[in-house]
C-alpha cells in the first residue's frame, strides 16, 4: 500500500506503509527526502512494514539551524523506532543514509536486524575529500543551488537525462527546495562522516549488503568491496551502467538485488 501522507513523530516526519511484517526503515540521501524511494516501494511494501522518514534539516522534519553531528542523525532514527514501538528493524540507507545506517549499526547493534548500504562513500582519499569540501565551499559562498546541476550530472547517465526531463526536473526541485542555511551544516557530515566509520565498521555484526553502481565514481564499487572486506557478514554487489541515483533511474536493477537480500536476512 503506497502512501504519501506523512505523520509527525516529535521532530520527525515519517510515513508507514506496506503489510504487517518485518520492519524496514529507509534513510534517504543528502538534500533529498523520503519520497525518493518510490521506485523501491512496490516490492518492499508487498513484503515488509516500511518506514520512511525525512532526516533532520530535510523535507517536513524539523530544521533547526545548529551544528549537526552524526550522533544527531543516529539519535533521530532511534527516537523514531522508539516512537513506533519497533524493537528491531532492517535499515536501508542511501548515500548519507548509508553512513547513518553504519553508525546506527555500531551504536545500537541490538536494534538492527539487517543493513543495506546503497551508493555510500567509504574511506575517501585526500583528493576525493577535497572535492567534497570544494562543493561545500560553493554552497556556502554561492548558495546550494549553485551545486545542483553538477550533482544531477553525477547522479544520472546522459541518455536517461535526455529521455526523462520530468524526472530530472523533479529531483532538481527537491534539491533547490532545501533550507540554504541548514543544507551546508548537514553537508559537512556527508563530506567528513565516512572517516570515523572507515575502520569501525569491522564491528558491524548483522547481515549487510554494500551496493554500488558502476558509474558512481564518488561512491564507487571499490568502496563497496572494501566495506565487504571489513564487515564480517557483508556482500558487495555492483550494478553496472548506472550512476549515483541508479535507484531512481532504474529501480528494477536495484530492487532485484535489494529485495532478495532483505528477504533472506529477515527470513520472509
Amino acid at each position: 500500500m503506497t502512501c504519501d501522507k506523512s505523520e509527525k513523530f516529535g521532530d520527525t516526519a515519517a510515513i508507514l506503509s506496506g503489510r504487517e511484517g518485518p520492519p524496514v526503515m529507509l534513510i534517504h540521501g543528502m538534500g533529498l527526502h523520503m519520497h525518493m524511494w518510490h521506485g523501491q516501494l512496490p516490492p518492499l511494501e508487498a513484503r515488509f512494514r516500511v518506514v520512511r522518514y525525512d532526516m533532520l534539516g530535510h523535507g517536513e522534519s524539523d530544521k533547526p539551524v545548529k551544528t549537526y553531528t552524526m550522533d544527531d542523525l543516529v539519535d533521530q532514527a532511534l527516537r523514531l523506532l522508539n516512537r513506533l514501538e519497533l524493537e528491531r528493524c532492517a535499515l536501508v540507507g542511501f548515500s548519507l543514509g548509508g553512513m547513518i545506517g553504519r553508525a546506527f549499526a555500531l551504536a545500537h547493534p541490538d536494534r538492527i536486524s539487517a543493513l543495506a548500504i546503497l551508493n555510500s562513500a567509504h574511506a575517501r582519499d585526500a583528493e576525493q575529500r577535497q572535492g567534497m569540501m570544494e562543493r561545500l565551499e560553493i554552497a556556502l559562498q554561492s548558495g546550494l543551488t549553485a551545486t545542483t546541476e553538477a550533482a544531477l550530472t553525477r547522479w544520472f547517465t546522459e541518455p536517461f537525462t535526455a529521455r526523462n526531463p520530468p524526472v530530472i526536473d523533479r529531483v532538481r526541485r527537491w534539491m533547490n527546495a532545501n533550507d540554504p542555511e541548514v543544507y551546508p551544516l548537514i553537508y559537512r557530515i556527508l563530506a567528513e562522516g565516512d572517516a570515523p566509520l572507515a575502520d569501525a565498521i569491522a564491528d558491524i555484526d548483522c547481515p549487510t549488503l554494500a551496493l554500488a553502481c558502476g558509474e558512481d565514481h564518488g561512491n564507487s564499487p571499490e568502496m563497496a568491496r572494501q566495506m565487504a572486506e571489513l564487515i564480517p557478514d557483508c556482500q558487495a554487489v555492483t550494478v553496472p551502467g548506472l550512476r549515483h541515483m541508479g535507484l531512481v533511474e532504474n529501480p528494477p536493477a536495484i530492487n532485484e538485488v535489494l529485495v532478495p537480500f532483505l528477504e533472506k536476512a529477515l527470513q520472509t
